[in-house]
């Protein structure tokens, strides 16, 4: 497996795989589409068209020459800085427990960083993303958009963070969410 940036010969397979990841999640996004896809494949389609996406960081897993799993981070807030919004994370079902999203995870972290970015946000399951070093974001003082998500929101400081708090902002597509 390796994981490089997404080129627009992808866009297909990352809304399939997005689909295929969401469609019997128990939080999925209900689809927002005609077709039925789940509201997360559609998201990252609204996301490459938004002001807030950053090429870098749309990151594919491919093995084989076929795409097993996508993660995207954009633009977004805390407060008037910059920041970044991780997320959707997509693995195929098949690939799904074999460490394709620990290395994506692995990698946009790591570009992120390389891009002196500060900080990254995301709605997730606090036992899985702990070992990425996120915390729940209240513990740094970062409000999430959503009150009721608690302690599953969670922010990732990286190298460049200089203790910015205060209310976290999505790109603009998540308001549409």
């Amino acid at each position: 497996m390796i994981i490089r940036r997404e080129l627009p010969a992808d866009v297909a397979a990352i809304r399939a795989v997005t689909a295929e990841a969401f469609r019997d999640a128990p939080h999925s996004a209900p689809p927002v589409e005609e077709d039925g896809v789940p509201g997360e494949a559609t998201l990252v389609s609204w996301l490459r068209d938004d002001e807030g996406w950053i090429p870098a960081l749309s990151l594919v897993a491919v093995e084989e020459d076929v795409v097993v799993g996508h993660v995207v981070a954009t633009r977004a807030w805390v407060g008037d800085e910059p920041a970044l919004g991780l997320g959707p994370v997509s693995v195929t079902p098949r690939r799904q427990g074999a460490g394709t999203g620990t290395a994506l995870m692995h990698a946009v972290l790591g570009a992120a960083d390389a891009l002196e970015e500060s900080l990254v946000g995301l709605v997730g399951e606090p036992a899985f993303y702990r070992r990425f070093g996120f915390v729940p974001a209240a513990s740094l003082q970062i409000t999430a958009p959503d009150p009721a998500w608690g302690d599953y929101f969670q922010v990732r400081p990286l190298t460049a963070w200089s203790g910015t708090s205060g209310p976290f902002r999505y790109a603009a597509p998540f308001d549409a969410f």
